[in-house]
């Protein structure tokens, strides 16, 4: 897409900025030979022109100069920065253009946590929503804002004084990926809000704007049109590249490059839905996108203003035949109470806000045939079953796999190798197979059968009695090195520093480590020809392996990543065994008397250190002296607000993750158990707690949400 259309002509400047540049004739020589202090003028006076029409074209979907206009003043102004290199900000349009790369991304805690939506898929559920409401706060009266929901990527943006600062990626709703560098790539995204102070008089057309706080927080979906996304595969094509599945694949992928440079080729776009900053005199959502509007941002122009949830009703009917119409792609509709006063009375529930939900699109179901069924083994060890498809096309994108999740999910949706299948995509984002069609069955077909062994490293699985799951737990198993190796290295295991994916991903494709204590055999020289690998950063990471040879037992036993035993768990067995070597010989007996030992963990921990491969990577931290103990601490309580005790954690909570509410409780003299059970008394749930919950209500065990945990923490 060109950047401006070519057919405007004799625009008229009035109330515009005047700059010093004849529009038939470049006097690039006579601009470099400047003073500093004009030449300051002339680059912001250019700035606030390119800005504005970005604006006008990218926004208001409306140019009024040339291509050839516009490129000579970004040509001036990229030549005026090189000149006068001290005159650069970073809200200049040329940063637009991509930086050099980085080595990784940082991590940044959102100010305000970017919670999930609940889902709904049909009317009933829709107005189950609406009474949940009305049962919450039944002596008031709202209405409802109805927004497509984009299938991209969701962002959040910083702005300081009305410059862009940072953008971050979701994440886990309390921290997200910086990807600054890469959101400045887009045009749709301003880095200059337009009510800033240089800019509020541009044009007579640009409604006034109250004045902008010192920072403003807003947050949106980054996404790429149908029409960008074919010509990025039909280029890719051609250069046999692998192609990108669907736009919002694209859209991730390109989001997270670390240069910038490629981000920027890929034609990207970006709605902006949320205003996160208090602003004086808003009210109500419609006016904080009104808002936004008039700061520049790009806002959907499907937005519906709903009296009542029939209202709502008909406006998703509308959108489940007109999205293909649009030339991106929607999965839903996001449904939100219009009024902010009632949306904070409303509140949240786990991770979700009470006063918004979405609805899911119906996605289409496909007949194929199911070809094969093959077995893949993930990093933590897990074998899934995936249904090799005859190709075929599903809601714009070619489907040819799909997960079957498990040996019971298989004979639950009766399939056959060879069968037809009804599939469809889940969510409008991942192919399901949703059952077998056994009326087309010739007598061909065949039962699948579970592997008793892994298929990629041909060890004996793992396939407790009250799981669907089954499991390699081999540590040398090539499927699960890269993760068993980056858990190990993590904070919470040996705290090995510096060894990020790249890096990790590198050792184990060179063959240069097949398991964690491989780590401890590089040298400088080997480490060194790893790529980007100076030589200061190869002997920083040679000095943090050494550092990690001395660590408590219970640190050592989190990293071998055996299933069921987490921090605290780990602790409990390092406090009664010492020794790694005392566990390996321990019987499922044995450890179910220990106090906080269940079945599940027991058989675990006793079918680890039974795989041979394992055993030698126990012998090898004791006979080479890899590992030294240090004795395990037993750390004062700060207060006994829970002495004696027993919590039990499930699900996700809004904004401390486990280790977190775990360091609180027993740091008030409480204790955190793996399993619910009578002697439970109290499990802090958040969202999708699962069959831990169930239990609990079951038990009537006493449950907290995060919030109420807090409320009990400052009774102190």
């Amino acid at each position: 897409m060109d950047p401006h259309s070519t057919d405007i002509k004799n625009i008229s400047h009035k109330n515009q900025i005047q700059i010093s540049w004849d529009s038939n004739n470049d006097n690039t020589n006579d601009t470099l030979d400047l003073p500093i202090e004009e030449a300051a003028k002339k680059i912001e006076n250019l700035r606030q022109q390119i800005s504005f029409n970005n604006y006008l074209y990218y926004i208001k979907n409306s140019p009024q100069i040339t291509d050839a206009e516009y490129d000579r003043m970004f040509r001036q102004l990229l030549l005026l920065e090189e000149k006068f290199p001290s005159l650069k900000t970073i809200d200049s349009p040329t940063q637009r253009v991509g930086a050099e790369p980085l080595s990784e991304f940082e991590s940044v805690e959102h100010l305000v946590p970017m919670l999930s939506l609940g889902n709904t898929f049909n009317d009933g559920e829709l107005r189950d929503f609406d009474v949940r409401i009305k049962r919450k706060i039944p002596d008031k009266t709202w209405t409802y804002v109805c927004e497509l929901k984009f299938d991209g990527i969701a962002v959040s943006l910083r702005y300081e004084k009305g410059i862009l600062v940072q953008g971050a990626t979701r994440g886990d709703g309390v921290k997200g990926e910086n990807i600054t560098p890469n959101l400045k790539t887009i045009k749709s995204a301003p880095l200059r809000l337009l009510s800033h102070e240089e800019n509020i008089n541009l044009s007579p057309t640009l409604p006034p704007t109250d004045a902008i706080p010192t920072v403003l927080l807003v947050r949106g979906e980054a996404f790429m049109s149908r029409d960008s996304f074919n010509k990025l595969n039909e280029e890719r094509g051609a250069k046999g590249e692998p192609l990108f599945a669907n736009p919002r694949n694209a859209c991730a992928g390109s989001l997270r490059q670390l240069d910038s440079r490629i981000t920027a080729k890929r034609n990207l776009d970006l709605f902006i839905y949320g205003l996160d900053s208090e602003i004086e005199g808003i009210n109500t959502h419609l006016k904080a996108l009104d808002y936004l509007k008039k700061l520049g941002f790009k806002i959907s122009e499907h937005t519906k203003h709903c009296n009542d949830i029939e209202e709502v009703i008909r406006f998703c009917h509308q959108w489940i035949e007109k999205r293909s119409e649009l030339n991106y792609d929607i999965d839903g509709v996001v449904i939100k109470v219009n009024e902010l006063d009632i949306q904070k009375e409303l509140g949240f529930v786990s991770r979700s806000p009470r006063w918004a939900i979405a609805y899911k699109l119906p996605s289409t179901e496909v007949i194929t045939k199911l070809l094969d069924i093959e077995v893949s083994v993930g990093r933590t060890g897990s074998l899934t079953p995936v249904a090799i498809l005859e190709p075929t096309e599903v809601d714009g994108s070619t489907v040819s796999r799909a997960t079957l999740h498990n040996k019971d999910e298989i004979e639950r949706k009766g399939l056959k190798i060879g069968d037809y299948v009804l599939i469809h995509k889940a969510g409008s984002v991942i192919p399901e197979v949703i059952t077998s069609i056994p009326e087309r069955r010739t007598g061909d077909e065949r039962e699948f059968v579970m592997p008793t062994h892994c298929p990629i490293c041909n060890e004996a699985v793992f396939h407790p009695e009250d799981e669907a799951v089954a499991r390699c737990v081999n540590m040398e198993c090539p499927a699960q090195v890269k993760e068993r190796i980056g858990h190990w290295t993590s904070r919470d295991a040996l705290d090995i520093q510096g060894f990020g994916e790249k890096i990790v991903e590198q050792l184990v494709d060179k063959n240069m480590v097949k398991n964690p204590l491989d780590l401890y055999d590089l040298t400088l020289d080997s480490i060194s020809k790893l790529e980007r690998m100076g030589d200061k950063l190869a002997t920083k990471l040679i000095k943090n392996i050494q550092q990690a040879r001395k660590k408590p037992m219970h640190n050592v036993l989190y990293g071998l990543g055996i299933r069921h035993v987490g921090q605290h768990i780990a602790k409990v067995l390092a406090k009664h065994f010492k020794t790694l070597e005392t566990l390996a010989l321990a019987k499922k007996e044995d450890l179910q008397e220990i106090h906080e030992i269940g079945p599940e963990v027991a058989e675990s921990v006793v079918e680890f250190f039974a795989i041979e491969k394992n055993k030698h990577i126990i012998e090898k931290i004791r006979n080479e002296n890899i590992i030294e103990y240090e004795a395990e601490k037993t750390d004062s309580p700060q207060s006994n607000l829970f002495d004696g005790k027993s919590f039990v954690l499930t699900g996700t909570l809004p904004s401390m993750n486990r280790n977190q509410a775990q360091k609180l409780i027993e740091e008030h003299g409480g204790k955190v158990s793996s399993s619910v059970s009578k002697k439970t008394d109290f499990v802090l749930a958040g969202a999708d707690p699962g069959s831990k919950y169930e239990k609990a209500v079951k038990l009537g065990v006493k449950i907290l949400d995060q919030q109420e945990f807090e409320n009990m923490l400052k009774s102190l």
